[in-house]
């Protein structure tokens, strides 16, 4: 039988870790569970996404092959989080693929989508 692993955290390469965690833990409400120049994180009781320092890191282009991962959200109304998201910091790529959800990018141009609830 296979050893299960139990997953505790996403780690995504940054220039800014600790500002890339105030963002997150401004659109998750999560908190700022650790937070130096190198690496920071953020977390709830069962999930974290962590940050680590890579200052010559560069933002894949979108739409393009170069995307390797993005996050998904789960929100109540998606244009209301959309501007909120925008004044954090977070832009809205001219390309969305369809669909009930929008793509954007944090500040360092990682992709998201902003997802409505399901019904």
């Amino acid at each position: 039988m296979t050893t299960h692993a139990e997953l505790i955290a996403i780690t995504i390469d940054c220039a800014e870790p600790k500002k890339l965690a105030e963002f997150y833990s401004k659109i998750t409400g999560w908190d700022v569970t650790y937070a130096e120049d190198a690496y920071a994180a953020v977390g709830n009781e069962t999930t974290n996404i962590y940050f680590q320092q890579v200052p010559e890191r560069k933002a894949a282009a979108w739409p393009g092959p170069d995307k390797q991962f993005h996050l998904d959200f789960r929100v109540p109304d998606v244009d209301k989080a959309v501007q909120e998201y925008i004044e954090l910091g977070a832009t809205k790529p001219d390309f969305q693929p369809g669909g009930h959800w929008t793509v954007m990018a944090d500040p360092e141009g990682h992709l998201f989508c902003v997802c409505p609830e399901r019904s």
